[in-house]
């Protein structure tokens, strides 16, 4: 089933190759290969290419030598080169290719400079064309067995962040809870973090993207955990706000807000709707319960074989909503000097064409 899988979004890269009339395509993203092909490594500094010769219908993945038998074993491909660390991997290329071509697809945000001059160097009247913005497309639309994983995956977080608050005692510090989490998170069967864990206490949550340090959790503040995880590709991605100890009349009523924009945002959600209407319905809420100016990021983003891609979910974004897009609901509210909120669900549209929401860790303001 998964090698039939792989087998048909080659088949539609080359067909939309053909249509562009590329010669040749290039893709060097190490992800956007996994998509492709089912193999996933970190080629490090090495180079790692699958390349399409649209005018001869062949596919070839160039790895380094020492995941051959990795690939080998996860892709079932036919056409594999291996790159020793002496080899010279664009005289290779070029000699795989065989001819001059004036038209090489590649992936723009992933090309550096080095590799356009040696590219240049290889075939030289080539014209590069980005052809990212496809494979985006079609890494938007989630098929039926990709959501069995990002379930595992949001199974095992949510198992983590379980075992985290249960550690949690006033005087404890942020990096001991974090290491917890981090441990549990590979007891628990996961490949590895989706992202550098969050976990910060008192005035320090009120960092969106802050880091854990030595501070001691103190009774009285909030408590906000950020932390996904990679499960055979795929990823999770929650965010849960709490409050140690009894919370104050303000703390209830920044997290009522911020709750509120959470379902509003989610209610939003219909296919054939805009994303800029879900972004609207989060914020308009925050922003009539007075705390919209402490609303400073984006309600969320595309989620899947990255922690974030696309879509982006704000309020300019009229891209239309489909079934089979997967993605994050996550306002919050930040006041310096008291704290923040976040709450985060992971989101997929169904057939139905409405919201299906992954994530089932409770909501409401839970006092530890």
């Amino acid at each position: 089933m998964m090698d039939n899988i792989f087998t048909q979004r080659i088949k539609r890269t080359l067909s939309y190759l053909e249509e562009q009339k590329l010669d040749v395509a290039m893709i060097t993203s190490p992800t956007n290969i996994y998509y492709l092909t089912g193999f996933y490594c970190d080629p490090l500094e090495r180079f790692m290419a699958l390349v399409f010769d649209v005018e001869k219908g062949i596919v070839q993945l160039f790895v380094p030598s020492i995941d051959l038998e990795s690939a080998a074993k996860a892709t079932g491909m036919d056409g594999l080169t291996p790159i020793s660390d002496m080899d010279q991997p664009y005289t290779i290329l070029k000699n795989w290719v065989g001819r001059s071509i004036s038209q090489l697809g590649v992936e723009k945000k992933m090309m550096s400079l080095f590799q356009a001059e040696r590219l240049k160097e290889c075939f030289s009247d080539v014209r590069f064309v980005d052809v990212e913005e496809f494979i985006t497309s079609m890494r938007l639309i989630k098929s039926s067995e990709d959501i069995q994983i990002v379930r595992r995956a949001i199974e095992v977080i949510e198992k983590v962040l379980q075992h985290g608050v249960s550690k949690v005692v006033p005087g404890v510090t942020e990096l001991e809870i974090t290491a917890e989490l981090e441990y549990q998170m590979k007891v628990l069967g996961a490949d590895r973090p989706a992202f550098e864990t969050i976990l910060l206490s008192g005035p320090q949550s009120a960092l969106p993207h802050g880091r854990p340090g030595q501070r001691k959790i103190q009774s009285g503040e909030f408590l906000l955990f950020d932390l996904g995880v990679f499960v055979d590709g795929y990823c999770s991605d929650i965010t849960r706000t709490f409050v140690v100890g009894e919370a104050s009349e303000e703390q209830k009523s920044m997290y009522d807000a911020v709750l509120q924009g959470n379902l509003r945002g989610i209610e939003a959600v219909q296919a054939g709707k805009s994303f800029g209407e879900v972004d609207r319905a989060a914020r308009e809420y925050i922003e009539s319960a007075g705390y919209g100016q402490y609303f400073i990021h984006r309600l969320g983003h595309g989620l899947g074989l990255d922690v974030h891609e696309a879509p982006s979910i704000h309020g300019q974004n009229e891209m239309t909503m489909q079934p089979g897009m997967l993605f994050t609901i996550e306002p919050g509210v930040y006041i310096s000097g008291v704290g923040g909120i976040r709450i985060e669900d992971d989101v997929f549209i169904g057939e139905d064409g409405k919201a299906n929401v992954l994530t089932t860790y409770p909501k409401h303001l839970i006092e530890l």
